[in-house]
């Protein structure tokens, strides 16, 4: 009988619990709310600018581009088959994914993303009428101003696009035949074996995200934003898969070490391309799909090498997890608003870069855990923070196969 290899150390799923999975959405969380405010010091347009930008902030910054959301939908599609397997039912699965995701985004959409928008549009185009005229007469307009629609979800295209993805899930899991199953099954018996689960999706990921780029742009608009569906549907059902798939674990582990190696050889091309093109600027057709194929492949290979770090090195519990689990989604629903409020009040008074980061980094953790912790003790404000009325944070009851053992 051929051998399995084992993911030990530190691969222990008892009680259908991967903690490295929580701690890697918590991580990836994180990274993402220092890279927004990081977008409020680098050069480009963004919704509101300091008036003295730190050019080789964007070096780092570049580093988290490609991959940061591709291992948060992987993490999600992960999450996405715990609950299915705990709810039992594509039809419960469906309204509690709806609800959880839906109520918090239509909210937001209406309560906390209009600031964003106003001063986006004071600061970029010009907009002089006051805030409450703004969201009182024009930001429910469901079209465009100054070219920006309204009403828009800015940072929560995540949270529609994880539910349309989920979506999609649910549907093919409710149509997909007995035979249709056994042959995803084989598939992914085959992509376990070697490195296979390496080095294929790069086919499609390189060439996918280099070939786009001359065509088509990302919009986050969903349905016209296929760059978007095109690279994160295909994480996200990966993620799913691996709950079901323990043949994938090892596979994954395998895989680490050239998946960093081919992850720091992107970083170095994306790195030296920034620096000599900032923003992009006179760059040429042959280098820019140099820099998109970059992504792609850093993409790919730092989703495998952070599930191989969070299985081998991470998965244990704190008495931190379960609450920092929680809090992500309310935290992140609400730090793009403070961050830009923050720095557009700022902006008059001409500080250093960093005394501004200090003040943004602390006026927005201030009220992102003081939204949590309002949220958590008022029962109506909970459901439209993301919060469920159980608290479980998705990842945390992940059911999952047992790991494969040595025969």
């Amino acid at each position: 009988m051929q051998r399995q290899e084992s993911i030990s150390p530190g691969t222990d799923f008892a009680g259908g619990r991967h903690y490295g999975l929580d701690w890697l959405r918590i991580g990836a969380f994180a990274i993402l709310i220092f890279y927004h405010i990081g977008l409020f010091f680098v050069n480009g347009e963004w919704l509101v600018k300091t008036a003295e930008p730190v050019e080789w902030l964007a070096i780092p910054m570049v580093f988290t581009t490609p991959w940061r959301l591709a291992l948060l939908f992987a993490v999600s599609g992960f999450a996405s088959a715990a609950l299915l397997g705990k709810l039992g039912g594509i039809e419960r699965f469906v309204r509690e994914r709806s609800k959880r995701l839906l109520i918090p985004l239509v909210f937001a959409m209406a309560v906390i993303i209009p600031p964003q928008s106003w001063v986006g549009l004071s600061f970029n185009h010009g907009l002089t009428e006051s805030y409450w005229t703004f969201w009182s007469t024009g930001y429910f307009r469901f079209g465009q101003l100054h070219g920006v629609t309204l009403p828009g979800w800015e940072h929560l295209w995540f949270v529609a696009y994880l539910w349309a993805f989920t979506m999609v899930l649910a549907i093919g899991h409710f149509f997909a035949s007995g035979a249709i199953r056994r042959r995803i099954v084989a598939a992914i018996d085959w992509m376990a074996q070697g490195y296979r689960l390496f080095w294929l999706p790069l086919v499609y990921f390189v060439p996918m995200r280099a070939a786009i780029t001359f065509t088509l742009g990302e919009s986050h608009g969903l349905f016209d934003d296929w760059l978007t569906d095109a690279l994160y549907l295909p994480v996200f059902l990966f993620g799913f898969a691996l709950a079901r798939s323990p043949q994938l674990w090892p596979a994954i582990m395998r895989c680490a070490r050239p998946a960093l190696l081919l992850a720091l050889a992107s970083y170095a091309v994306l790195a030296a391309l920034e620096i000599r093109f900032p923003d992009m600027e006179g760059i040429s057709h042959a280098e820019m799909a140099l820099d998109r194929a970059a992504v792609g492949a850093m993409m790919w290979a730092m989703v495998l090498f952070l599930l191989a770090i969070g299985t081998r090195f991470l998965n244990r519990d704190h008495r931190w997890r379960k609450t920092l689990s929680e809090a992500i989604f309310p935290i992140y629903i609400l730090h793009q608003t403070a961050i830009v409020l923050i720095g557009w009040w700022l902006l008059p008074y001409g500080l250093p870069p960093l005394t501004e980061f200090a003040i943004i980094l602390t006026g927005t953790a201030s009220s992102c855990a003081l939204f949590y912790l309002v949220a958590r003790r008022v029962s109506w404000l909970a459901p439209v923070a993301g919060l469920s009325e159980r608290k479980d944070a998705p990842v945390a009851t992940a059911p999952m196969a047992e790991p494969a053992r040595q025969s």
